[in-house]
């Protein structure tokens, strides 16, 4: 694949969230079908599943982002747009970083902020700065890159139940 810019996906979340979690920028599998962390070797859906307590892995795409927000879950990346070769981190060159920031005035539910990765944390925390009342989570990569056994990364990913909750049926916000 050539070098080219890539653009990521659209924020996903309904008003009420009270925790995001944000990736680095979309792999290649995610930005051909449009879905987050669509890739089948990435363990995002098994792992949120275990903090939630669902088995998001099995469900169809949109009925997987309808639970995430019923449990008021968000989704977005710190990157918006970037040129990369292929889907690693290391590749990005030429970032334009999201509005990571707005998070904290357009969700007056917001509580947390979970950077899925090294590079979304880097990147994530310098964009959000030392906004007070939210807490800021760093969680290992939920990539096929990142190599630790799933069972080390759910135990790191276990300190976002206490975040998540099934809540009201409220519309989801998709934000071109």
């Amino acid at each position: 694949m050539t070098e080219g810019v890539k653009t990521g996906l659209p924020l996903v979340a309904r008003p009420d969230a009270r925790l995001f979690i944000l990736g680095s920028l979309p792999g290649d599998a995610s930005l051909a079908a449009r879905q987050y962390y669509a890739h089948p070797q990435n363990q995002f859906w098994r792992l949120v599943g275990s903090v939630v307590g669902e088995d998001l892995h099995s469900m169809p795409y949109e009925r997987r982002l309808e639970r995430l927000a019923e449990h008021r879950i968000g989704l977005w990346d710190v990157i918006g747009s970037a040129v990369r070769r292929g889907s690693l981190d290391q590749a990005i060159r030429t970032a334009n970083h999201n509005r990571i920031e707005r998070l904290i005035h357009d969700f007056p539910a917001l509580e947390a902020i979970a950077f899925n990765g090294a590079t979304s944390a880097a990147i994530g925390r310098k964009l959000v700065g030392s906004a007070t009342g939210i807490r800021l989570v760093d969680l290992p990569s939920s990539s096929p890159a990142n190599t630790r056994p799933i069972v080390e990364k759910t135990a790191a990913w276990v300190v976002l139940k206490p975040l998540v909750s099934a809540g009201n049926q409220a519309e989801i916000v998709a934000d071109d």
